[in-house]
């Protein structure tokens, strides 16, 4: 199972996963929305559309998945995740980016969109950052390895972690079984990446043109 086909048709791949691991599917989904929020080098996980298609399901009885467990179970994953990844910032942030072999595994283009971010937004950027793919994984590898302190870090976090979830879960709960967004999932899919992806585009073309200038 390749990953942009997991991507692609997440709703497919939850039924199955609930069905083979039953509440288990807890921990699976726990899992991947830490890692994708939590290690630096793996941003490619899914995260919107995973809570989207999960909670989709848990909008359907046979499912038998429990939306606020679920929902408790995303913020969790979220707020540990940019946690860790704070930690590993604040630590081994200046080693892994200049070891020769470690900083082949973390993408320096991502990293750099993540500072300029960072650096326009300030904290907000702990927040607003959750909200774009790729770019959450690498904000706060960048705040632990800058000055943040981790009390205010830890503000944005919860407050970003909660209106992430927040977002997500209700838009699968509430769309995620209308019939057109069943039979054009995929394009939905691509289209909140799309979505997503706007404010990268727009920091980059603006810091592009004050380099020109």
């Amino acid at each position: 199972m390749g990953l942009v086909d997991f991507i692609l048709h997440i709703d497919h791949h939850m039924v199955n996963i609930v069905n083979n691991f039953g509440i288990w599917t807890y921990l699976i989904l726990f899992l991947i929305i830490f890692i994708e929020t939590g290690v630096i080098i793996l941003p490619f996980l899914p995260g919107d559309s995973l809570i989207f298609a999960a909670m989709a399901l848990a909008a359907n009885p046979k499912y038998g998945l429990i939306p606020w467990i679920l929902f408790l179970v995303f913020l969790v994953a979220a707020v540990l995740g940019d946690s860790l990844n704070y930690e590993i910032g604040e630590h081994f942030g200046e080693f892994a980016t200049r070891n020769k072999y470690l900083s082949k595994l973390i993408n320096k283009e991502h990293l750099d969109e993540a500072h300029a971010f960072f650096q326009k937004h300030g904290g907000k950027t702990i927040a607003i950052g959750r909200f774009i793919p790729l770019i959450r994984t690498f904000v706060p590898f960048v705040a632990g390895s800058g000055t943040m302190h981790y009390g205010k870090f830890l503000k944005f976090n919860l407050l970003g972690g909660f209106l992430w979830v927040l977002l997500c879960s209700a838009a699968g709960f509430l769309f995620g079984n209308i019939p057109a967004v069943q039979e054009h999932f995929s394009i939905i899919v691509i289209g909140i990446v799309v979505i997503s992806m706007v404010p990268i585009l727009i920091t980059a073309l603006r810091n592009r043109k004050k380099t020109a200038e």
